[in-house]
C-alpha cells in the first residue's frame, strides 16, 4: 500500500493535470482521500513545498520514461516519435496535461520555487530533444530551435486534444487525444528533420 504522502502526491497531480496549479486544494485532497487537511500539512506544510515535489517526482518519472524510449528506439526519429508518445500516454490518463505544461500556465502565479522548477523540467526536455535532433543530423544551431519548436508543439497538440475532447454526453466520438497528440508529432518532425 502506498505511504500517505505518495497517496498525497498522486491526488495532488491528477488534480493538477486536469485543473492547474490554482484549481486545487488542499481541501480537494482531503476530500479525495478521506484525510485530514492537518495530515497532509503534515507531509507538505505548504502548497508550494507539495508542487516542488510533484514536479521533483515527475521529473524523475519522465527520466525513466525517456531512457525506456532511448533504450527501444533504434534511431533519433524514432526516438523523438517515442518521446511524443509520452505525451499521448499522459493524455490517456483522462484528459490530463503535462505537470509542467499546465504548471507553466499559472506561472504568473506560482511562488518562485515552483516556477524554478518547471524552469528545469522544461531544461531536462529540451537538452534530451535537442540531443536527439543532433543526432538526426541537424546542425547545432538549428539543433535548439527544432527542440523548442518541438517541445511548443506537443504541448499546443495537448491544450488541442483537450479542447476536442468528447464530452460524457458524446460517447460516440472516438478520443481525438492521442490522434492529435501523435498527428501533430509527425508532422513536427516531417517539417524539422
Amino acid at each position: 500500500m502506498a505511504s500517505t504522502a505518495e497517496r498525497i502526491l498522486d491526488s495532488a497531480q491528477a488534480l493538477a493535470q486536469v485543473r492547474g496549479y490554482n484549481g486545487f486544494s488542499y481541501a480537494d485532497i482531503s476530500a479525495e482521500l478521506a484525510i485530514t487537511k492537518p495530515s497532509i500539512h503534515h507531509h507538505f506544510p505548504s502548497k508550494a513545498q507539495l508542487a516542488e515535489a510533484l514536479i521533483a517526482r515527475y521529473r524523475e518519472r519522465f527520466a525513466v520514461a525517456r531512457q525506456e524510449v532511448d533504450d527501444a528506439a533504434t534511431g533519433a526519429r524514432e526516438r523523438l516519435a517515442g518521446y511524443a508518445g509520452l505525451y499521448a500516454q499522459v493524455f490517456a490518463e483522462g484528459g490530463r496535461m503535462c505537470l509542467c505544461g499546465v504548471f507553466a500556465a499559472d506561472a504568473a502565479s506560482l511562488p518562485p520555487g515552483v516556477r524554478r522548477a518547471v524552469a528545469a523540467f522544461f531544461d531536462d526536455q529540451r537538452r534530451w530533444v535537442a540531443a536527439a535532433f543532433l543526432e538526426a543530423g541537424l546542425p547545432a544551431a538549428r539543433a535548439r530551435g527544432a527542440a523548442q519548436a518541438f517541445l511548443a508543439a506537443l504541448e499546443g497538440a495537448l491544450l488541442l486534444a483537450r479542447a476536442g475532447a468528447p464530452t460524457v454526453d458524446d460517447a460516440a466520438v472516438a478520443d481525438p487525444g492521442e490522434d492529435v497528440v501523435l498527428s501533430v508529432a509527425a508532422t513536427m518532425l516531417d517539417t524539422l528533420l
